[in-house]
This record gives structure tokens, sequence and C-alpha cells, in this order.
């Protein structure tokens, strides 16, 4: 009798399957991907050897991506885009900040970069850095990509949030969520550590990258995290500091306006010397035709308008977990402009610690990304338990244009929360649900997120209606509202997906569009091996006329170099059909050459078929 194999509990039943997952940090100034490896997560590199990409896309001729595309930043500044994660889920009103790009679209809606190929919306241009990153994972493990965690701000609102999940989508990415960018940093040196943890420690993650900046609290408490407090700027980062240098060197020219590709030079010196004084004591800025000298001190001095706003958001998000300095037991630095002496003398001033940056603090999220990715799909029983929270308050519009808070921010999610309300006047049929983000008290100071209407009430007096809502916030930070009326059961519903995300048209159109593309790619490799074939053919024929071109008359000689160069003319065209049709009418006097000299080489011992006449034979 055959033994039948029953796995052991908590296996499963393929326990040799290992699914491939990837964690991605998809950051302002410069995106990495990590994987799981013999148990230890990797940062991938590219075929140079290169961990960082950097987060430029230039539109010319062609799409160029990360260091590649660094060039174009001064030579074609309004077709490279950098820094895009500062658009992402941003209306044109919200962008206050400085760009050398032409923004198309309506003040409150999703702008689009113009450029030499069309319009491109935040959202395009994070799927074609997405495209690269999962390209690169493919190309370095070789096997398919199960899913993928994609680290977000933990100030992200549901607009930005939703936007890096289209983005995702549109790259062809399975989201299996989106994590909080200082969570996936615990998850790297807290999970290292948790075997060797016997009582309950509180880390302060503060997270200065190249466009945003986050500041977290998150308890480590018998192998689960959870996030305490949160709070930052999604427009505060390295790319600010590098503008205030600039600033102060146009101050220190007595320069009033740059132009462009001025003001490229300036940011790419500005962020040059910044790194520099990580290393240097004082570094040299070749600006124009000037140079001037700038020292740690004078930087430290320079940003400290930056950094007073972090260390102002540090002790609010204290407050918010209220806990005291002497509370802190560790904190963390992640994000590449923490390499600066400056920033991290702040933050050790301010905590009273020496901060704990043991891990590259440029990898450390998409590391923690990677440890979650492979947990989530199943590789890994073990692990900390993520307990993620709302950014901001989530709630209703009620009478007067007041808000009812049904989610407090710093609530842990996945989250549920149900709440009655009932009708204003009597014989209401309807009730608008407006729902909005914010911590103000009015909804006019709150970002709106979406409205939706609830027929069918029963028409009763005023007040004695009773409707249920309900907000339902996932692992991902998404939101779900859905209203229904208790007596008789009608409900409606919404899935939170804000104007400054892609509509459900925009992203059907745009995945139709990328099945286009494929098609196109399939027509222009077509095209491509029809043109080397026809070069093929004409390089032939070159070296049979320079052998034997004797053989041919005067008029057989002209229609052959017609013919061939009638096919020359169509090789620079894109018409494949042209081609091969010009290939064809070439063959008709190269086959009739290729005939006479074949039969100038028979031996004439040996009686071949005479040829017809070669201008019958081409006439019919």
């Amino acid at each position: 009798m055959a033994l039948l194999q029953i796995a052991e509990p908590g296996q499963s039943s393929a326990p040799h399957e290992h699914r491939i997952a990837i964690g991605i940090d998809l950051g302002t100034t410069h995106s990495l991907v990590a994987t799981m490896r013999s148990g230890q997560a990797k940062v991938l590199q590219d075929e140079q050897g290169r961990v960082l990409l950097p987060s430029i896309v230039h539109y010319g001729h062609e799409v160029v991506f990360g260091e590649e595309a660094k060039p174009f930043l001064t030579q074609d500044p309004k077709n490279t885009i950098a820094s895009v994660k500062r658009f992402m889920g941003r209306s044109q009103t919200d962008i206050k900040f400085q760009h050398p790009y032409e923004l198309m679209g309506e003040e409150n809606q999703m702008p689009a970069f113009q450029t030499t190929l069309g319009a491109k919306t935040p959202v395009e241009i994070s799927a074609d850095l997405l495209k690269q990153l999962k390209d690169r994972a493919q190309s370095s493990i070789q096997q398919p990509i199960n899913g993928a965690v994609i680290t977000v701000p933990a100030y992200f609102d549901e607009a930005q949030r939703q936007a890096t999940r289209d983005a995702a989508q549109l790259a062809g990415l399975n989201v299996l969520r989106l994590l909080n960018e200082p969570t996936a940093a615990a998850v790297a040196y807290g999970l290292d550590q948790e075997s060797s943890l016997t009582t309950d420690r509180n880390y302060v993650i503060y997270d200065l990258g190249g466009g945003t900046f986050d500041v977290s609290i998150l308890r480590f408490s018998k192998g689960v995290f959870e996030v305490l407090a949160t709070g930052g700027h999604t427009a505060l980062g390295g790319d600010d500091l590098d503008r205030l240098i600039v600033k102060w060197a146009k101050q220190q020219l007595h320069l009033e306006q740059l132009t462009d590709v001025e003001y490229a030079h300036f940011m790419i010196a500005a962020r040059r010397a910044k790194e520099q004084l990580s290393e240097a004591e004082n570094v040299d800025l070749q600006l124009l035709e000037h140079t001037l000298t700038l020292d740690r001190a004078t930087f430290s001095n320079i940003i400290q308008v930056a950094l007073d706003r972090t260390i102002s958001v540090c002790k609010r998000v204290m407050r918010d977990a209220k806990l005291s300095l002497a509370d802190i037991h560790n904190v963390v630095l992640v994000g590449g402009s923490t390499r600066s002496f400056a920033v991290s003398n702040a933050v050790a001033a301010f905590f009273e610690q020496t901060p704990l940056c043991s891990i590259n603090p440029d990898e450390v999220v998409a590391i923690g990304a990677a440890i979650t990715a492979d947990q989530l799909i199943g590789n890994r029983q073990d692990g900390a338990l993520l307990l993620d929270v709302t950014p901001l308050s989530l709630g209703l519009e009620t009478m007067g244009g007041l808000v009812e808070r049904l989610i407090s921010r710093n609530t842990a999610i996945p989250v549920a929360r149900r709440q009655e309300f009932t009708t204003y006047q009597d014989g209401q049929s309807a009730m608008l649900i407006h729902v909005v983000q914010g911590e103000r008290d009015l909804v006019e100071h709150c970002r709106s997120l979406g409205r939706f209407v609830l027929h069918g009430i029963p028409p009763m007096t005023a007040g004695q209606a009773r409707i249920e809502v309900t907000f339902q916030v996932d692992a991902d930070g998404l939101l779900a509202v859905s209203a229904k009326e208790t007596t008789s059961g009608v409900e409606a519903s919404i899935d939170i997906k804000p104007s400054y995300g892609l509509s459900d048209q925009d992203m059907q159109r745009l995945l139709l569009e990328g099945f286009e593309y494929a098609e196109q790619d399939k027509q222009l490799r077509h095209l491509q091996e029809t043109k080397v074939e026809a070069q093929r053919e004409l390089e032939a024929l070159q070296q049979a006329l320079k052998a034997d071109a004797a053989l041919l008359n005067q008029a057989q000689l002209q229609s052959l170099e017609t013919a061939k160069n009638h096919l020359q003319n169509q090789l620079q065209t894109q018409d494949i059909k042209a081609i091969e049709h010009a290939v064809e009418q070439l063959k008709v006097y190269s086959d009739a050459f290729a005939a006479v000299r074949m039969n100038s080489h028979i031996d004439h011992a040996l009686k071949g078929t005479k040829l017809d006449d070669w201008s019958n034979s081409t006439s019919e």
C-alpha cells in the first residue's frame, strides 16, 4: 500500500514552493528594490553594479532613466522629470514649490507634465520608474515575481497612496501592501533584534529623504510592532536643503533670477556640496564663473530653518505618543539626507542620544520592505506583526459644514468604525455622504475625498431615520465607506479614489495603451528584421555586380540599378509593406542576374536550357 503524505500543521501543501516577492522603496531622489536571498534581505543591483536608481526620467527621442537621464537635467530640464514623488496625489493648487516644468490640467485636478512625448502624469512617470525596478529584479532573480511591497511616507494621504497604487498597477506589479517607510525601517532593525528583547522598547524613526520627511514612534513588544504616533511633511526633504544652499549662493553672488538651465546647474552643485560635506570640512562650489567655499558650520546655519521644522514635528509626535525623552530607547536615521553631520547632530541634540545608523540609511527602507514582502507572500511564518496607523483623521460632513471624525489620526490599521446619523428634514428620502480627511473642524479646511448619495430612505419625521455609516481602512491605508438605512436596508458605498489619482477610465486607457505599445513593439521588430534582410540582399547584389557586371547589357544594368535605388529609398521609411514590395521587385532582376551568372559558369560541354530574353521574363 502506498503511503500518503500529510503536511505538517501550518505548512503549505507544496512545502518546497518558494514564491518570489520584492520590496520597493520608491523614493523622491533615489529608488531601490530588494528581495530575500538565503534568508537575508539583499538590495539588487543593475547591470553596472549600481544599487540606487536616481528617480529621474527623460522624455526625448527615447525614454532614458536614472544615471543616464542625469545629464539632461541641465541639457533639457523641461523634459527631464526629477522628484516626481512630490507631485504624486497633488492638484495644481497644491504645488507651491519651484520647479522648471510646464504643467497642464485644471487647478483642482492632477497635473500632467508637458514633454516632447506628450503629456505625462506623475502616476505614469512613477509607473515608468517602477517598471525599471521590476525589470532589474526580474533580470537578477530570473524567476517570476509574485508580489511587491511598496513603501510610502507615513504622512501620505489617501490621494497620494491611491496614486502610488495606480502607478504600481500600471507597472504590472501585484501590490501586497503599501507600507509606511518608517515601519519598513523598524522591520529592518527590529526583526534583527527580536530574539534579544525581553522588555518593551520605543523607537523613533527619523526619516529625511530627498523630498519627504517622516518621524514615527514605534513600540516593539513581544514580537509586535505598533506605531504609536506619526507625523511629517510631504514637501520637506533633501531637495529643500539643496534649495536653501542655492538661495545662499544667489545671495553671495548678488543674483536675483536664474534661468532654468542655470538653476539646474546650481541645484546639482548644491547637492554635490551637501554630500561632500558628510566627509569633508569644507567644499568649493563652481557656479557660473565664480567659486564659493562652503564649510560645515555655514551649511548648518543655512539649513537651520529646515532642521527646526523637523524638530518641531518630533516634539508634536512625542506629545501624541505621550512619551518623554527618557522613554526613547533608540533613534533610527533613515534617508540619504541623514548622512549630513548637521542633520545627525540636530537629532542627537534633541533626543539626547547618538542615533542608530548601522544599516545603510539609503537601503534600510527597501530592506524592511523586502522582509515584509517575503512574510506576506507566505514564505515566512515568523516575524513581527505590523500595526500601522492612519496618518490623518477621517470623517464626514455634517450640518453646518462641520466634520464628524469617525477614525482619528494615529489609529492602528486595518480598522473599521461605525456611527449612526439621521436626517434633518421631514420626508427626506436621500442623504449626501461627503467624506473628508484632516484635523480641522470645518470641512472647508479639510481635504475632500469623495461624495456619494444614499437613496431610498423611507420618508420619516426629521431625526427618526437611522443611517449607519461604516468607514473601513485596509492594511494599505486605503478607505472604503458605506451607508445603510437600518429600517429599510437600503445601502450605498464608495471606494475612495480621489481625483488626484487615476480614474478607472484613465487606468483602463493607460492599460490599453500598454497593450497597444506591445503590438507596436512587435511591429517595430518586424520592421527592423525586414530592413536587415533587405540590406543583406543589397550587399549580396553589390558583390555580384562587382564580379560579373559585364554579363549584363546596358538596359539590364539600368533596370537593376533602378530597382536597387528604389529599395534603398524605401529603407529610409517605416513602411514595411513598401519595403517588402521593393525587395520583391529587386528579386525579379537579381534572380535573373543570378541565373545568367550560373549559366555563364556552366561547363560548355553541358548543354543547359537557354534563358528566355530577359525583357520578356520581366514583363510578366
